[in-house]
């Protein structure tokens, strides 16, 4: 087993220089929004495909509502484009149950909803600039999460397209990590753009801990007589719900990691095939010391407490803008729809 130094973390994503760099970024994000569905009719579009998902029309014109409210409403002061759609394509005011059963803008409709917002964004980006970008990055996210999500509707219906990545074999052995106990700072500081739970950043004491150099394999889960999982056996095990995941582990004579042990051992280098699936912590998600909600309480605020739990990572379907090291994902233990396995830790002997 090996033992670790601390490392630098991770810098923010760089900020554009101008709105003509911000406005080609949101397109060529937008060009991958639209690239993800084109192989599918509008029957597909609009279908439910799963009572826990929305129909990926629903997602296409949720994307346009939230930039014309942050983005031209919010940041740029113009009125919203379409404001009769406000409520429809809310989060909270449209619960997911309802998405299959309401009429919804039909899939050419909801493309030209994106194109007019965008054009209205380039109004407002033109008219106020950037400003500090947080809203600009906020957005530009937005969409990049969203279509991971969409990635989750359209593996249970078995509808993502050719060209998809996939997840990578796990060709190195399976080992055990030390991390010796200590303080390190977690979450993000200073400057530039990161989600209002990454922060502030502070202090936590980790005891010491060992834990897997990799996630856990299908074989590995296949062998721990868990239910079987489809997928190669060198790949990491997919599709766990929390409730699977920390069965396992507990079989295993292990447990999950506190996510502020899977933070302070991937800051130190000690965790290989990070990225290829959300890892279950054993963390409730909750703020940290000092939270303050920005720039609304729905985006964190609202899912704080007992009820959810916290992944860490990014999968192969998480863009590489938003798979950072202190990036919390958070879902309801029973759930297995997200791209999730999760990897062991046992107490230093």
């Amino acid at each position: 087993m090996a033992a670790f130094a601390s490392s630098d973390t991770i810098a923010p994503t760089a900020l554009p220089a101008d709105t003509e760099e911000a406005l080609a970024a949101l397109d060529s994000v937008r060009r991958r929004t639209l690239d993800l569905v084109a192989h599918l009719d509008d029957d597909r579009l609009s279908r439910p495909h799963s009572p826990i998902m929305s129909p990926l029309v629903w997602d296409l014109a949720h994307i346009a509502a939230y930039e014309d409210l942050w983005l031209c409403h919010r940041h740029g002061g113009l009125e919203l484009l379409r404001p009769e759609l406000a409520e429809m394509y809310d989060a909270f005011e449209t619960p997911r149950s309802l998405r299959g059963e309401i009429e919804l803008l039909d899939p050419p409709a909801a493309r030209e909803y994106l194109q007019n917002v965008r054009a209205h964004a380039a109004l407002a980006l033109a008219t106020v600039g950037l400003g500090d970008g947080t809203i600009y990055e906020l957005v530009l996210r937005h969409e990049l999460q969203h279509t991971e999500t969409m990635r989750q509707a359209m593996a249970l219906a078995d509808l993502l397209g050719a060209g998809e990545p996939t997840l990578e074999a796990m060709r190195d052995a399976q080992g055990w990590i030390e991390v010796p106990a200590g303080e390190f700072e977690m979450g993000v500081g200073g400057d530039g753009f990161a989600y209002d739970n990454e922060r502030p950043r502070h202090a936590v004491h980790v005891g010491s801990f060992e834990i897997a150099r990799l996630p856990v394999s299908t074989a590995e889960w296949a062998a721990g007589a868990a239910p079987a999982r489809a997928g190669a056996l060198e790949q990491p095990v997919c599709h766990v719900s929390w409730e699977e995941a920390d069965e396992f582990a507990r079989s295993q004579g292990a447990r999950l990691p506190t996510e502020a042990e899977w933070e302070k051992a991937a800051k130190l280098g000690a965790l290989d095939a990070i990225g290829q699936v959300w890892e279950w912590t054993s963390s409730d998600f909750d703020g940290y010391p000092g939270f303050v909600a920005h720039p609304y309480r729905e985006y964190s605020e609202v899912f704080f407490g007992h009820d959810y739990k916290v992944l860490r990572g990014g999968s192969w379907a998480t863009h590489p803008r938003v798979k950072t090291l202190t990036f919390r994902n958070w879902d309801l233990p029973i759930r297995s729809q997200i791209f999730a396995g999760l990897r062991l830790v046992r107490d230093a002997s």
